[in-house]
């Protein structure tokens, strides 16, 4: 199978199932015979074909007599891999992109492979006629297909931001973000991390932010490197690593993470513990917690205890129980949509409406397991100020106990601001967009 045709499988998994792209990609690749080379380019197609799908649906929407809403998905996809080899892949001739695209269709669909090569050498025929809205024209309209954001979205954020903040993030959103990893120092040190990466062909970056932090090039199938087989590190973004920064949690104390997988902090957490104290690791979902088992398992760490249990609802058990507790919470998922593309699409203004319900019951809940004197940390991984602060203000006024504590003593220099709370954003800070606030409880 070539990698045109895993790219298609991958996409269409991704919109039949609403599947997240990098658990498709992981999911079609793993354990299959694939060069490095159709690798790369079949993560190219996926990705390429996600971070830029509605500019590519508006170009065919131009070429098509038969309406969007009228074509088989399964056409769809594979002339939104055809235009984005034509239109961005300059080491793929089009004549190639154009053939191999006809050749799919004709196993998928032969019925539609006609349909398929005429748009095709419709396109290479009229580009240069095919024009978007100019800025001028309709700034909206243009932002959205230009960078493929959905209008809600652009209207939403060029209110919040204007039109130089939103034009720079929507830019920055389609960017191919660095593959950032923690070195697990209970296994290793940095030094000898970089050097064992060096010798397995792995370009290494150390200039980073957070002292944990490597970014990592030429990786090829990173499940395949002895090192990351052998727990010596952790895939996890930077934005992500602060967090165990801000919870500043100590050896010996009890620590309650209410929505912990796949566990990323939950074992960075245990690693900044040095391995001794409790960490309780909470998710509703059973696959999901076994993640966080694995992770553990392979980077050596034994203080977590991991449990099946809803944080919509109160453990009684628990209360004022724990030294520190940590809500990542669930959100949008706005701020990952480099690395995530597919999100940007399955949002709507009632989906953040309703998360942040669901969010400010998870921190009134988990507050409760909090001692006094004790600390709570609110995290998530988006930019929405209706998710982050709105939430915190709307939790403080509920309860008066807590208060807000400044996390810029506990973050490296780079990412420290005015505010006591942190908000990261892709184009600015160049990690993951990701809010994080601290709150101790009065005795």
């Amino acid at each position: 199978m070539n990698a045109r045709k895993y790219a298609y499988k991958i996409l269409l998994d991704i919109e039949q199932n609403n599947a997240f792209s990098n658990i498709a990609v992981n999911k079609e690749l793993r354990g299959k015979d694939i060069s490095s080379v159709d690798r790369r380019l079949i993560r190219e197609l996926v990705y390429g074909v996600l971070e830029n799908k509605i500019y590519l649906d508006f170009i065919i929407s131009k070429l098509s007599n038969t309406k969007m809403n009228k074509m088989d998905r399964k056409v769809i996809i594979i002339l939104r891999i055809g235009l984005y080899q034509i239109i961005f892949l300059d080491k793929i001739p089009a004549f190639a992109a154009v053939s191999e695209s006809v050749n799919i269709m004709k196993k998928i669909n032969p019925r539609a492979a006609g349909f398929t090569n005429g748009i095709l050498r419709n396109y290479l025929r009229n580009q240069e006629k095919i024009k978007i809205p100019s800025l001028k024209e309709n700034l909206e309209m243009h932002l959205s297909i230009q960078y493929s954001h959905p209008l809600w979205l652009v209207k939403k954020w060029l209110n919040e931001f204007g039109q130089d903040f939103t034009m720079k993030l929507l830019k920055a959103n389609n960017e191919t973000p660095k593959l950032s990893i923690r070195v697990n120092t209970l296994k290793t040190t940095k030094e000898k991390l970089i050097k064992m990466l060096q010798t397995e062909g792995v370009e290494v970056d150390k200039n980073t932010n957070a002292e944990e932090c490597l970014h990592l090039d030429h990786v090829g199938n990173i499940e395949e490197l002895k090192s990351y087989q052998e727990g010596l590190f952790q895939i996890q973004d930077e934005s992500s690593m602060l967090v165990g920064l801000v919870l500043n949690p100590k050896s010996g104390e009890c620590i309650v993470d209410v929505c912990a997988a796949p566990g990323g902090k939950t074992t960075h957490i245990a690693q900044i513990m040095k391995n001794q104290g409790q960490i309780i690791a909470r998710d509703i979902y059973p696959h999901k917690l076994n993640l966080i088992k694995e992770n553990a398992k392979k980077l050596g760490i034994e203080n977590i205890i991991v449990q099946e249990f809803d944080a919509q609802k109160i453990d009684v058990d628990l209360i004022q129980k724990a030294d520190r507790v940590l809500v990542d919470a669930p959100c949008s998922g706005l701020g990952i949509i480099r690395r995530k593309p597919e999100l940007k699409y399955n949002k709507t203004p009632d989906h953040i409406k309703e998360i942040t319900k669901i969010q400010l019951e998870i921190l009134k809940n988990a507050s409760q397991y909090v001692k006094d004197n004790g600390v709570l940390v609110y995290s998530t991984c988006t930019i929405e100020k209706e998710e982050n602060i709105e939430v915190i203000k709307k939790f403080i006024e509920y309860d008066k106990n807590f208060e807000i504590i400044d996390v810029n003593p506990y973050i490296p220099k780079k990412f420290r601001g005015e505010e006591k709370m942190i908000q990261l954003y892709p184009h600015i800070h160049h990690t993951d967009g990701f809010f994080i606030c601290k709150l101790r409880k009065k005795s």
